[in-house]
């Protein structure tokens, strides 16, 4: 089990990265998809049920046909993921005829040097531009925009022949009901796919539609938490999301290796499109 780290200014798990099994792809002959993301993409348990859709979503894939690795870590944000280290490692997995999915957004918003969070938000945007963050020890670390590290992650996957999916994050709990979650991260997500050759499809909206057709007393019974981190069921209904958002794609591009089981899932089509 994950082990996590706690502080009293940020109750959000934070999982020690040495802890964390390596996933690898089971056949090798085979195209994978690597999913990459946050807690709310994995959670591993953690002793309090708390479960993100990339750990659910493996049985709406067939097995003989592509393989599901889930590269997602509790805590992190886009700049760390990067500067860990950890996309690095998903880069050398991935080959030719891989796809890539990526979710961030829960760890990368605030201000830059506010120890409170424990020096991963980005900047905002997309631009080329840095801000410096200044370590406990000392030391100052230029950060980049969540623009920035998104492209670079688009950009590496492409340049290993990966076709690349970017999707916005799931919603909180308090925000489903009135208005939307995460619209600036959605915004900057889908101009990076747009402009990056990368496919996009706005997660918050298509788990927003599926929470408010559940309603509020279902949707409760999804959280482990306050607000951020999903159920067992949480995590099932946020994996279909996905799954419906990936058939919504223009051409369905991963139609081939979905399973029996992700068969009656819908590709996602916005409520308002639906309307009379």
């Amino acid at each position: 089990m994950p082990a996590l780290v706690r502080a009293a200014e940020d109750e959000r798990p934070v999982v020690d990265a040495a802890t964390v099994a390596v996933e690898k792809a089971a056949n090798a002959a085979l195209p994978t998809f690597h999913i990459v993301g946050d807690s709310t993409v994995r959670s591993g348990g953690t002793g309090v049920g708390l479960w993100g859709w990339g750990e659910r979503i493996a049985p709406l894939f067939d097995p003989a046909k592509i393989n599901v690795v889930n590269h997602a870590i509790g805590g992190r944000s886009a700049r760390t993921f990067y500067t860990e280290g950890r996309w690095d490692k998903v880069a050398e997995a991935i080959k030719p005829g891989d796809y890539v999915i990526i979710q961030f957004g829960h760890n990368d918003g605030g201000r830059i040097g506010d120890p409170a969070n424990k020096h991963r938000a980005d900047g905002p945007g997309l631009g080329d531009e840095t801000m410096p963050d200044t370590k406990a020890d000392g030391t100052q670390e230029p950060v980049h925009t969540f623009g920035w590290y998104m492209a670079h992650f688009v950009d590496s996957a492409k340049a290993k022949g990966a076709t690349v999916i970017v999707c916005s994050p799931i919603p909180h709990k308090q925000r489903w009901e009135q208005g939307r979650d995460f619209a600036n991260f959605a915004k900057w997500d889908e101009e990076i796919a747009r402009t990056h050759g990368a496919l996009f499809f706005d997660l918050t909206l298509v788990v927003t539609e599926a929470y408010k057709k559940a309603g509020a007393e279902t949707v409760a019974t999804y959280f482990a938490d306050k607000g951020t981190h999903t159920t067992d069921v949480g995590a099932r209904l946020n994996a279909a999301c996905v799954v419906a958002g990936l058939k919504s794609l223009p051409g369905n591009p991963l139609s081939a290796y979905f399973s029996a089981k992700a068969a009656d899932i819908k590709p996602y089509m916005p409520a308002a499109a639906t309307t009379p």
